[in-house]
């Protein structure tokens, strides 16, 4: 891992592969199973039982960087070990900083050149709030939804993440954690990928951070976002998990939200909060709707009213978030005074609302810039025909018309393994 110092934004390292051409390593991330799993490989190699529990320590617990350091094992095991699993799945991780070191963004390759991204935030303790160190991961490499104003829509949808890639992109951040003695205190699923698109890994990832004998994190720190992929919404009801549920919202009127959200072109708007109260009422957790606030499109009053309108006696908070600069979107993020004049109209209406102001926009901290930095940018001729095609729709959903284009490819399979 190279880590650049505070406030320093280098050129990375790490250059993408495109997955046709690079083989995939077929080891199972080692991050990835349960305890029962590898007492049972040690068990089919003839190891005493306490050699799985030895290694799950090492995994979840330590701080080396591969089975050969792993010095409670005899060397014959380690080898055994590294012959039949990785012991990190991310190939090579590069670090950039800013905020005076408080968001870290790390950029990841996958074994087959792919590349996902996470980022640490840092939050000092302060009156009434203890020190919180978030961790924002991905469930996926690209996205298949396609919002224009993200990066990772940029990139299109490679394919989903395992449950070892996804854990392991908390457990680099838990290493760098630990080398100044702090721990991981939230994890969200709000990185590249819908997660709900990828629903049995996320939720194999959720319960090995949640498991005391793995990372431990009480699932009340876990939040997992999603674009408003009903069906995987409902799945979650049914289970009743008491991680939080955030629904990326981003509009209220279904002929914006179908050019923001295109899933909305699948499940309307409508649809997809009543499957999120559902949610709520099942499991007592209120919803957090995430809002990305864009400049003259989705911040007006109207928009601030028909956003409350629907919420209104929902067990909700809203989150208002500036949009990052993104190079195909034509688009600015809404100015501060604007954001405060939507978040009273909302508050009005008796719903909590909570302003987020970006960090590290000068590393490219939103999801998916530093991977679509380094697959190059498109041609302006690219990027013109891109921003066209995003002020026409807009427009026209301003005018109240729906867009006539299909839903995302994938959008008909939500919660597939």
């Amino acid at each position: 891992m190279t880590t650049q110092p505070p406030d320093v934004t280098p050129s990375f390292g790490l250059r993408p592969a495109p997955s046709a051409t690079r083989a995939r390593d077929e080891r199972p991330g080692v991050s990835g199973l349960a305890p029962g799993e590898l007492e049972a490989w040690a068990k089919e190699h003839g190891l005493p039982g306490y050699r799985a529990r030895q290694v799950l320590d090492a995994v979840w617990r330590g701080r080396q960087a591969g089975f050969g350091e792993v010095l409670t094992l005899p060397p014959p095991v380690r080898e055994q070990l590294g012959e039949a699993f990785r012991f990190d799945t991310m190939a090579e991780t590069e670090v950039r900083l800013t905020d005076g070191a408080l968001t870290e963004k790390a950029l990841h390759r996958l074994s087959d050149g792919l590349l996902v991204e996470s980022v640490l935030m840092h939050y000092p303790a302060r009156a009434g709030a203890r020190e919180r160190h978030t961790l924002c991961i991905s469930s996926q490499a690209g996205c298949a939804v396609g919002c224009p104003f993200c990066a990772t829509g940029e990139l299109g949808m490679e394919r989903d993440l395992e449950t070892a890639e996804i854990l392991d992109q908390i457990r680099a951040a838990q290493r760098r954690l630990a080398a100044d003695d702090k721990h991981l205190t939230n994890v969200v699923f709000m990185g590249m990928g819908e997660p709900l698109m990828n629903l049995e890994r996320v939720l194999e990832a959720i319960e090995a951070l949640n498991d005391p004998v793995r990372f431990g994190l009480g699932a009340r720190h876990i939040t997992v976002s999603t674009s408003g992929v009903v069906p995987g919404i409902r799945r979650l009801t049914a289970l009743g998990p008491q991680f939080t549920l955030a629904i990326s919202i981003h509009a209220a009127r279904n002929p914006l939200r179908d050019v923001l959200v295109p899933l909305n072109r699948r499940w309307p708007v409508e649809e997809v909060v009543a499957a999120a109260r559902e949610h709520a009422q099942a499991t007592g957790r209120r919803i957090t709707y995430e809002l990305t606030m864009i400049e003259g499109i989705n911040d007006t009053d109207a928009d601030a009213d028909a956003l409350a309108e629907l919420l209104r006696g929902d067990l909700a908070h809203v989150n208002l978030i500036p949009m990052n600069q993104v190079a195909h979107t034509p688009w600015t993020g809404s100015p501060a005074s604007v954001v405060e004049r939507f978040a009273e109209r909302v508050r009005a209406a008796g719903i909590a609302v909570t302003i987020r102001f970006n960090r590290g926009t000068e590393i490219g901290a939103a999801c998916g810039q530093l991977a679509a930095e380094h697959l190059g940018q498109p041609t302006p001729a690219v990027v013109q025909r891109r921003r066209e095609r995003i002020v026409a729709q807009s427009a026209a959903a301003l005018r109240g018309e729906r867009t006539s284009e299909p839903s995302p490819i994938g959008a008909g399979e939500g919660g597939r393994a």
